[in-house]
């Protein structure tokens, strides 16, 4: 389980989170640095200037700072997360104004699924902003109908013993994943009920491409003490209804049309 350490540091954890938005959203300027992690602009520029003295982040031409050679991703892969996130961020803050929760997008990488939006609600227990971090795909509710999505082979080579050397007693057990995976997509959905963050459960949905395959997946997060199976049809129906509008707004991005 992944909960915050006693003693944050906040600087620590601001420069985090500035190079996971230059690896996988691409350029960015101090004044949207300073927004995103809600400091003042001057803090975001010593943040960036460090990245950049370690090789994390390179200054352009132009003032804006992009991956270095530490980070760096493809071309394609930053301006499609961009394009998702620009395109989603919308709509989880309408998801959260329906659900009265805290909503994520999460992208797959690997065996792990990222988080690259985030939403807060505002009642005074939450989940807070989980924006950068990375949890077990095969634990986390938007990594579950991820992987649910992948063909059988796929699915074998990210959970071969091979791929886990030195971390065998973390390898999820596959024959029991494959049901539970098998379940995931039949229902259409996925529950994270505390594997991931105690007293946190969690439910996901995926947004799909015009192939229909799973490319994200958006979720709710909240206190477990806030959920009950009563909810589902509410949650999955607003998660339902979230992932329908993204799919719909990338079909008819000019970017989506020329990729």
């Amino acid at each position: 389980m992944k909960n915050p350490p006693n003693y944050l540091v906040r600087s620590v954890d601001h420069a985090l989170q500035l190079a996971v938005l230059l690896q996988v959203e691409g350029p960015i300027g101090v004044g949207e640095a300073a927004q995103r992690l809600g400091v003042a602009p001057s803090t975001a520029h010593r943040l960036l200037a460090m990245l950049v003295y370690r090789d994390f982040a390179v200054r352009r031409e132009d003032h804006q700072y992009a991956a270095g050679p530490v980070l760096s991703l493809g071309g394609s892969s930053q301006s499609r997360i961009a394009l998702l996130r620009s395109v989603a961020m919308p709509q989880l803050a309408a998801l959260v104004a329906r659900v009265r929760e805290s909503a994520n997008l999460q992208i797959l990488s690997g065996d792990h699924v990222r988080f690259i939006g985030s939403v807060e609600c505002t009642q005074a227990l939450r989940v807070g902003n989980r924006e950068g971090m990375v949890f077990p795909a095969h634990l986390a509710s938007g990594g579950k109908i991820m992987l649910a999505d992948l063909p059988q082979e796929r699915l074998d080579a990210l959970y071969g013993a091979d791929k886990w050397a030195g971390r065998l007693d973390q390898r999820p057990n596959l024959v029991s994943l494959r049901r539970e995976l098998r379940n995931v997509r039949e229902r259409g959905f996925a529950i994270n009920a505390g594997r991931t963050e105690s007293g946190v459960t969690a439910v996901g949905r995926a947004v799909r491409d015009e192939d229909g395959r799973a490319q994200a997946a958006v979720s709710v997060s909240m206190p477990s003490s806030r959920f009950s199976r009563d909810r589902l049809p509410e949650l999955v129906g607003a998660l339902s209804l979230t992932a329908r509008d993204i799919e719909e707004e990338l079909r008819g991005s000019p970017a989506t049309r020329v990729s």
